[in-house]
């Protein structure tokens, strides 16, 4: 197949290029950058076909689709600065490329008869309760200026296409770009402890685990939505930010203490933040694919390839 992939130069177009090509698919990788913009690690994303898109213009994206006319699009690219999405000159931005941007590509999508593959966040709810949510779950109340746009994305997608995927995910690390892992250790390094939240539950996802599942998924004709972050260790065994943290801390060997305080005591964020983010993914095995592995075990592998500078 030939499948266009939206923000390469982030953690998960990344991956997703580089699995796409493994698996003999022809890559077409894009990012508001001029060129590729990500880490240049020798992967096949590095040298993959590559296309400067703005998909806030629609025009472009029309364009570019129509002359590509790829069998399929995975939209990865975002804005996923969540504190920065509240700062009023931002806002308007982010729901012109969360939003527009992939309302856009839906109806390009829809002209050149492409399937399309929506990347998209547990922000969507309004994060109340202990009960995880069901991908089909349609009682949204973002809290915060992303979840809205990304919201808005979903429902542009799905209302424009019969041939669509919603993939919800959370927590995301990966090798290409910052996350919560990095940034941490970074952190452990230089001090004798460290605050981490202890009231928001849900699970990580590592890009790479999640690169397999979408090239699995994209090939399909199973469409819908669907929750896909790292497995429990045990059922309902999901995780706060705090035992994220001991647990990476642990096994990068850092010997920081790790405090566990509420969202209320940290207190440094400017958006609202969901406290429950559990995400039921049972519907993938129901549908035949395969869950991604334990994140313990995904956190191994990363801190394997990651070499921490």
């Amino acid at each position: 197949m030939k499948i266009f992939v939206t923000g390469v130069g982030g953690q998960l177009g990344h991956d997703v290029v580089n699995e796409l090509v493994s698996r003999g698919h022809e890559a077409v990788g894009s990012d508001i950058a001029p060129v590729y913009s990500g880490i240049a690690d020798g992967s096949a994303v590095c040298s993959a076909p590559y296309v400067q898109l703005d998909i806030t213009n629609k025009e472009a994206v029309s364009t570019t689709l129509t002359e590509i006319k790829p069998d399929a699009i995975i939209h990865c690219a975002a804005w996923t600065a969540v504190d920065a999405a509240e700062d009023e000159e931002n806002r308007e931005k982010v729901d012109k490329i969360n939003h527009l941007g992939s309302l856009y590509i839906a109806e390009a999508a829809k002209q050149i008869d492409a399937k399309m593959l929506y990347i998209s966040t547990d922000y969507v709810f309004d994060g109340k309760g202990e009960r995880p949510w069901e991908p089909d779950d349609k009682c949204y109340a973002p809290l915060n200026v992303y979840g809205q746009s990304k919201l808005g994305g979903e429902l542009a997608v799905s209302e424009t296409l019969e041939k669509y995927f919603v993939v919800r995910i959370a927590w995301v690390f990966g090798l290409n770009g910052k996350n919560f892992i990095k940034t941490m250790i970074n952190v452990g390094k230089t001090h004798d402890q460290v605050r981490v939240v202890n009231d928001q539950i849900g699970t990580p996802t590592y890009t790479l685990d999640l690169a397999r599942l979408l090239a699995d998924m994209i090939v399909t004709d199973k469409y819908g939505y669907y929750h896909a972050t790292n497995s429990e260790e045990t059922a309902g065994g999901y995780i706060s930010w705090y035992d994220f943290c001991v647990e990476f801390y642990k096994q990068y060997g850092l010997l920081t203490k790790v405090i566990p305080v509420s969202a209320a005591e940290y207190g440094l964020s400017k958006a609202a933040r969901p406290e429950n983010s559990r995400l039921d993914k049972s519907k993938l095995a129901k549908m035949g694919f395969e869950p991604l592995p334990c994140w313990k075990d995904a956190v191994a592998r990363f801190l394997k390839e990651w070499d921490g500078k």
